[in-house]
């Protein structure tokens, strides 16, 4: 059993921040220590940031997005082109997309994947608001951004076989060679798919 070196104010935080996603017991440490030492400079923002977030935050009814407004920016952002839907799994693969400043339209994230052995199936997403969505018409495209995993592409196929008999076209994410990828260092399921994904030049 190891010996505490702290009050139990400053464990419980280091106890907190190791539940952060990429932040284990020793970077949880860390970044404790760092917020202790710039005490008035991050930790009291930081703290009064999370206190405002905690009361403000919430989930968009629409889309599924994290904003202040419900419904949420993007959701009613009148510049965005309603007719297409980016489907994704997660909050994170929404501002990934959003970032890369590639489409101005509207998305509908599924909080997952089906995932029978995890216990998450069909009712545990929002598949069912999504396929609601598509029946109140003006949708004429969904885009798949589903992760390449198995999970993934079983989601696809489980929301194409949903979505199959209303007037809309179902297109996916391209997989195969990332831009400044070198084929070297590509495994082989990343050639095998950029083979298959080819397009004329």
């Amino acid at each position: 059993m190891s010996k505490r070196v702290a009050g139990p104010e400053i464990e419980r935080l280091i106890q907190l921040l190791a539940k952060v996603p990429g932040l284990g017991p020793r970077s949880a440490r860390r970044a404790a220590l760092h917020m202790i030492k710039k005490k008035e400079q991050l930790m009291a923002p930081l703290a009064s940031a999370m206190v405002e977030a905690v009361d403000k935050v919430r989930v968009c009814s629409t889309c599924g997005n994290v904003d202040t407004i419900d419904p949420c920016t993007i959701c009613t952002d009148p510049r965005r082109d309603p007719a297409t839907l980016i489907v994704v799994e997660d909050v994170a693969d929404l501002w990934a997309l959003e970032r890369a400043n590639a489409m101005n339209v509207r998305f509908h994230v599924l909080g997952g994947t089906l995932s029978p052995l995890d216990g998450i199936g069909p009712d545990q997403l929002t598949i069912r608001q999504l396929v609601a969505r598509v029946s109140e018409g003006g949708i004429s495209e969904i885009i798949l951004a589903v992760n390449a995993t198995v999970e993934g592409q079983t989601t696809a196929h489980y929301l194409t076989d949903q979505l199959e008999g209303f007037d809309i076209k179902i297109t996916r994410l391209a997989h195969g060679v990332p831009v400044g990828g070198e084929l070297d260092y590509l495994d082989e399921g990343t050639l095998a798919a950029a083979l298959k994904s080819r397009t004329v030049f």
